[in-house]
């Protein structure tokens, strides 16, 4: 079930709300049992193919995975003994990315044994759990942290809600145990109309950027993707700009307005989410943008990989190695795939970059670059390197075809570097002609909303119901024109609102839905 549909909005969320709030005034553990109880239901409610019959399967994995870390966790904080608190946690890590392996890597591992080898002649068919990438790293977070001195003292039920809430469950934010779990108390049971108000709001946002930005722009994306896929002829130069570009504010879009959404509806229900975009695209360096960036994947990925490693605590080459095996992990969480692995190479090479020029510029007393110039370059090493995760999706649907998505970011790469003959835009068939101005549109539109436009968090200002994953460097100043409790602010949301009603049958893509 995606927020962004009929379903969720008309039937679900408002059933959920209200047993939620009745259930609170009997006491407030009921009202947590019943967050639980539906955000299994929720849990559930997806299949792999709509014609399939409903299977258990997913929802008792889910349920044992979060009894096991539960016990584990359990046991490391009961244990003295470095040793085996070690060999627990360890255990307990191992069993979680076994799960992550078997269920998201061990079809393409089979494919490319197979093209080496031979073996096996069978390729196994597996069909991935919802959401096993983001409740593995949940979890793998919580036993880390509590053989770190994290205290426990949850009961089971408290720790299940936190791994399986509804709106984080399926793409993040990626929060730690003590930010969510730390919230489950009496007073977030109280119905509170400014609450409701900010959550509705950020709810419409959201939704707005996903339905009507980033679904537009899925339109322009996808059919170039799926031409250079065909291979009839090479992209023009600008086909593949248009493409790369389209793409490039279709993920940024589909994604930060499902974090919003997210953000949104917990507030809702009173329980705040850590923020997970930052106007990205502002950013003024790689460094800048990995700040901004999925900033709960970033710190996940800080935290629990590249400090263990050694961070840059044992010299230049050694942090470089560690960003380099960072950024590579980070790749491959995304995708079983070749492309994705580019793609977490390409953002680690950029880091190296980064930090080395940062150290020289340092050294040699030299000011910093224009902004608007540092802005324009950082941008466009990020477009570069979103090619090949975007035809990563080819090698997913096609079974472990890596030479298709090899093949498609390479006629990407060859299209926006050098000038093809011909027009700038020809139609991909006689069936389906894409008009340039057509295709253009979105883009510009979303040129203007991430660069130029304040992004949720500054429209919301103090209002804003969520917490930073890094400290505020300030207050948020108060606008003119940012969101305050008045009548204008629910016509803006009502409007919002009634624009996603009218588009949202379209059923867009969620690209983050099976990562």
């Amino acid at each position: 079930m995606l927020f962004s549909t009929y379903t969720f909005l008309l039937f679900f969320l408002p059933i959920v709300l209200a047993g939620y709030f009745l259930l609170g005034r009997i006491h407030w553990r009921w009202s947590t049992a019943w967050l639980t109880g539906t955000s299994l239901v929720f849990y559930a409610w997806w299949k792999p193919e709509p014609d399939q019959p409903w299977s258990p399967w997913f929802l008792i994995l889910i349920i044992l995975s979060c009894g096991g870390n539960f016990l584990c966790g359990n046991a490391i904080a009961r244990t003295r003994s470095p040793g085996a608190r070690r060999l627990l946690v360890s255990a307990g890590v191992t069993a979680n990315l076994s799960l992550l392996l078997y269920y998201k890597y061990l079809g393409i591992f089979a494919v490319w044994s197979r093209a080496a080898s031979g073996w096996p002649e069978q390729i196994p068919h597996l069909v991935m759990p919802l959401a096993v990438s983001f409740f593995t790293f949940l979890q793998i977070a919580f036993l880390v942290d509590v053989f770190r001195g994290d205290k426990t003292g949850y009961s089971f039920w408290d720790y299940l809600l936190f791994v399986t809430f509804f709106p984080h469950l399926i793409a993040g934010p990626l929060v730690h145990h003590r930010e969510l779990i730390g919230q489950f108390k009496p007073r977030i049971t109280v119905f509170h109309p400014r609450c409701f108000a900010i959550g509705l709001s950020v709810l419409a946002i959201g939704l707005f950027k996903k339905v009507i930005v980033a679904d537009n722009l899925a339109e322009t994306a996808t059919p170039i993707f799926s031409f250079a896929a065909e291979g009839t002829r090479m992209l023009t130069m600008g086909e593949a700009w248009v493409g790369a570009l389209a793409y490039t504010f279709q993920i940024y879009f589909d994604f930060s307005g499902y974090s919003d959404m997210a953000i949104g509806i917990s507030y809702l229900f009173g329980l705040k989410l850590p923020l997970n975009f930052n106007s990205p695209y502002k950013a003024t360096s790689i460094i800048d943008f990995w700040r901004r960036w999925h900033m709960t994947l970033s710190r996940f990925l800080r935290d629990y990989l590249y400090i263990p490693l050694g961070g840059n605590r044992k010299g230049p080459s050694r942090r470089y190695t560690n960003l380099m095996i960072t950024m590579l992990l980070g790749g491959l969480w995304h995708g079983a795939g070749i492309t994705f692995v580019l793609w977490g190479a390409l953002h680690g090479l950029y880091l190296c970059v980064n930090n080395a020029w940062a150290g020289l510029r340092s050294r040699l007393g030299w000011r910093p670059m224009p902004r608007v110039a540092a802005i324009l370059i950082t941008f466009t090493a990020v477009v570069f390197a979103w090619v090949p995760f975007r035809a990563g999706n080819y090698e997913l649907a096609s079974h472990g075809n890596a030479r298709l998505a090899w093949n498609v970011t390479a006629s990407f790469y060859q299209s926006m570097v050098i000038p093809q003959d011909g027009p700038l835009w020809t139609p991909f068939s006689d069936e389906s002609i894409m008009k340039f101005k057509r295709a253009i549109r979105p883009i510009a539109y979303a040129v203007i909303i991430a660069f130029f436009l304040p992004n949720t968090q500054q429209f919301l200002g103090r209002f804003s119901p969520h917490f930073r994953v890094q400290k505020e460097s300030r207050a948020p100043r108060r606008r003119w024109w940012g969101w305050q409790p008045t009548p204008l602010a629910a016509a803006l949301a009502f409007v919002l609102f009634l624009l996603v009603t009218l588009e949202i049958n379209r059923g867009g893509e969620f690209i983050y839905f099976q990562f």
